[in-house]
């Protein structure tokens, strides 16, 4: 009980009260976006329908090289995510090891919140668990998309798919092998516009509640109201 009490003297009420809207409104969103988008169209389920067309397609062609590069390039992109990942992380953890010079740093700034250097260690080590989270996601997504193109390698020659319910089978498998492996990565995106809010804490927890709102704002504009969902939708 004292331990906790005392956990909960480390920082201000104002302080407690913004972590808490931020990782509130980070998973609200995502259950919300995961919901909303069983009803209207989204950027990731108008992207994964096009998916399994692409993986339907992928069985009427005798030539696949184009589907693995195609594979090989998606997976790509969350690997190079992952290892920025792994460079951020160490320069967050390299700053913990350097506390004082970085909050006398961060003192210069404008508005910015004085802390004690117990309190700028936790906004530290906090700011490290987000992106500890997104390499989670981009590696696992490395791994789903490495799946889908093992599937893409194994689709039997066109000329010995004579079913067309083989076809749709596949096509649904795979297609939904890969909105799996493009779910982790934009799970991992999600985080590193997070991240951004998370920076503002620095400033004072006001500023990091009106960031995360404003994130948020962002992240729904993009997923459900973009240019790129219309064209998707279009006939």
């Amino acid at each position: 009980m004292d331990r906790l009490t005392e956990l909960l003297r480390l920082l201000p009420l104002a302080d407690w009260a913004g972590l808490a809207f931020f990782f509130t409104a980070w998973v609200g969103y995502a259950v919300f976006a995961r919901r909303r988008a069983r009803r209207r169209p989204s950027f990731l389920g108008s992207s994964n329908r096009v998916r399994r067309q692409w993986m339907l397609q992928t069985t009427f062609r005798e030539v696949r090289v184009l589907d693995g590069i195609v594979v090989q390039q998606m997976s790509g992109t969350a690997s190079f995510f992952a290892s920025t990942t792994i460079l951020i992380i160490g320069a967050l953890v390299a700053v913990i090891g350097s506390t004082e010079k970085a909050s006398d740093l961060v003192r210069e700034l404008p508005f910015a919140a004085r802390t004690s250097l117990l309190v700028f260690d936790f906004k530290l080590v906090v700011l490290a668990a987000i992106f500890v989270y997104a390499f989670f996601r981009f590696t696992w997504s490395i791994r789903q998309y490495s799946t889908g193109v093992l599937m893409v390698a194994a689709v039997p020659e066109a000329a010995t798919i004579t079913d067309e319910a083989q076809r749709q089978a596949f096509a649904d498998r795979a297609g939904r092998v890969m909105g799996l492996a493009a779910e982790s990565f934009n799970d991992g995106l999600r985080a590193y516009y997070m991240s951004f809010a998370a920076v503002s804490w620095f400033i004072s927890p006001w500023a990091m509640v009106a960031a995360t709102a404003a994130v948020i704002w962002v992240l729904y504009r993009r997923e459900f109201r973009s240019e790129v969902l219309l064209a998707l939708e279009e006939p």
